[in-house]
């Protein structure tokens, strides 16, 4: 699939839905206090299993997504069985690395309570709006959240991934599923007046809630020595991406690898700004399967890292604004072992946004500023 127009901070205004929706429930619909019309907010999200039980068939709908594993023209059939068989025989490490984090993916709870949040800055604001929550493939279903969305009469709609950087097979998944859902709807595709935000990583707001975290994992109890930039000035600053294939962005034109690498230099400038002068790696996780991913992989920058002589080691999520598997087992329990294994001695890892308030408010302001003006 084709990636969209290079992603603003802006959102654009579109008729008919494009590769740009998603949702699932959150508070009451409201009028508009500022302009006119029921007013809504669709967050989009990944998902994942609840329970133990759950995580095989979540890594079906996982791997039966066409986004996530791409097979050559004609073999499309084949796609259910592969998913089958995939989630199949990855399900019983998978729910181990669950087990590890309390038996269940916290994501659900997490993006309902980002949902939350916003939906209150919204209000304090002036602003009434219903936040949906929309997984793409668990509970809550994106399909769950446009009926609600039809039913709760909503009239204005701002589309709004949790992803800060696009990608095809993160926020594009998302997007092509509604626009299909929209396709075929009279309501939602010629009443529903919509706004879609692509990406979101270069916003100020976004850039120093990264920052704030960082700087306080980065002074905090983690690292020894002086609470200040010099004596914290050898801590090696450790970007760990979601990766993805490297043909999504060779063949199919995904521009994450580039959001990626802009969204690092544009926190690092205001970590600069602040008066610190660390190095720092951008490195990716998550890889699956025998094809090429993006590089470098995290486990073996680390590995590097480690053999170089670095001994103090702050990961960062960066690809994550929620606490998920990726996080708290990956990253928390796998890479940590492996960087102290590696020759790290001392090592810290900054949180997701989750609910920090500069994150929520600036979420708040995106919408504000892509709501579609109202035309009864």
């Amino acid at each position: 699939a084709a990636a969209p127009r290079r992603a603003t901070c802006k959102a654009s205004a579109t008729a008919p839905p494009t590769p740009a929706e998603g949702a699932a429930g959150a508070a009451e619909a409201g009028g508009d206090s500022q302009g006119g019309g029921k007013v809504g907010v669709l967050l989009l999200n990944l998902g994942g299993p609840d329970r133990l039980e759950d995580v095989q068939p979540f890594l079906y709908n996982l791997f039966a997504d066409p986004d996530i594993i791409r097979l050559p023209r004609g073999a499309e059939f084949l796609q259910p069985a592969l998913a089958q068989f995939v989630s199949t025989v990855r399900a019983p490490k998978s729910q181990e690395g669950y087990r590890s984090i309390g038996g269940g993916s916290p994501l659900r709870r997490i993006t309902e309570e980002q949902a939350e949040a916003i939906e209150r800055s919204l209000a304090a604001r002036g602003q009434s709006a219903r936040v949906y929550v929309a997984m793409r493939y668990w509970n809550p279903f994106t399909e769950e959240a446009v009926r609600a969305i039809k039913a709760d009469g909503i009239e204005r709609l701002v589309v709004l991934p949790l992803y800060p950087q696009f990608s095809i097979s993160t926020s594009g998944s998302s997007l092509r599923l509604i626009e299909q859902l929209f396709r075929g709807d009279e309501y939602l595709s010629q009443r529903l007046q919509h706004t879609v935000i692509p990406s979101w990583y270069q916003r100020p707001g976004y850039v120093s809630s990264m920052v704030d975290l960082m700087e306080r994992e980065m002074l905090g109890g983690s690292f020894t020595g002086e609470a200040d930039a010099v004596g914290r000035g050898d801590v090696h600053i450790f970007f760990s991406a979601h990766g993805v294939p490297k043909s999504y962005v060779e063949s199919a034109g995904d521009p994450y690898k580039a959001e990626m690498e802009e969204c690092v230099e544009l926190i690092m400038d205001e970590v600069r700004r602040r008066g610190y002068s660390n190095a720092h790696t951008l490195a990716y996780q998550s890889r699956v399967g025998p094809v090429e991913w993006l590089q470098p992989y995290t486990d073996e920058s680390i590995e590097r890292l480690g053999a170089a002589g670095i001994k103090r080691l702050l990961a960062v999520p960066i690809s994550f604004v929620s606490e998920h598997i990726e996080t708290l087992e990956e990253i928390d329990i796998e890479y940590r072992e492996l960087a102290l294994e590696s020759g790290v001695q001392e090592w810290g890892r900054v949180p997701a946004l989750g609910l920090e308030e500069g994150f929520i408010e600036d979420m708040a302001s995106a919408v504000l500023e892509a709501l579609p003006t109202w035309a009864p």
